[in-house]
């Protein structure tokens, strides 16, 4: 059953005369616990994809619908309680409060987030039970992206929302961020949607949705997806 449904959504930017279609009448359906990757070049649109369905953007025409919810109708307000409530983000770089331990970090969600969970049970999850008390600063960048990770998953949220989430890393890391990943959809049953140009993650996916110039040109399911040990990096 579809969890997103985008149709016929176009966000355009203009600048005095200049018009720009970063995404073009894009219809587009995305199951619920599924694990998928949206490919595309620079400029493809992929970002703004990601931020409309995060509510960080509104469509300039057409409809975005997340779990029955018509997302592209709301006000400022109640995009804020969206993103609180029914996303969460993994980015690239890892956004973490400095002067809060990594459990700290994750436990902020619990003031946003009604149905968030444990902060210390996530963070085992992620394979930093040892780490609960360290500060950003004494974490590798794989341990900062697993807190980043973790408190994602902490509001309990519908669905993750990844932008290049292993760009930052270098490929064995990379590979470790992408395991927690998958196991957070999983173990959690959450969707998990990933914005990237690396081909090699589209290999893990259950769903690769490869876009251009701001149109979906293929959506394609993977029947038997590789993990991410069989991935050739």
């Amino acid at each position: 059953m579809p969890i997103v449904e985008m149709r016929g959504v176009s966000r355009i930017y203009r600048s005095g005369d200049h018009v720009l279609h970063a995404l073009d009448n894009v219809d587009l359906s995305i199951d619920a616990g599924k694990f998928v990757v949206i490919l595309g070049q620079s400029g493809a649109g992929k970002s703004t994809l990601l931020n409309l369905l995060g509510g960080l953007d509104s469509p300039s025409k057409g409809t975005i619908t997340v779990d029955g919810q018509d997302i592209s109708t709301l006000t400022g307000n109640e995009l804020a309680d969206y993103r609180a409530t029914r996303v969460g983000f993994v980015f690239q770089f890892y956004n973490l409060i400095p002067t809060l331990s990594a459990l700290e970090n994750v436990a902020l969600v619990k003031e946003i987030a009604p149905h968030a969970l444990d902060a210390a049970e996530v963070l085992d999850e992620v394979g930093l039970s040892d780490h609960l008390h360290q500060f950003p600063q004494e974490l590798s960048g794989g341990e900062q992206q697993r807190v980043s990770i973790a408190r994602a998953v902490a509001k309990n949220p519908d669905i993750l929302l990844c932008d290049e989430p292993t760009g930052a890393l270098d490929s064995e890391t990379g590979v470790m961020v992408l395991k927690v990943l998958l196991q957070m959809a999983r173990d959690h049953r959450k969707t998990i949607i990933i914005v990237t140009h690396n081909q090699n993650i589209a290999k893990m996916a259950d769903v690769v949705i490869r876009l251009r110039s701001g149109r979906v040109v293929s959506c394609q399911e993977q029947a038997h997806p590789l993990s991410a040990d069989e991935v050739e990096w």
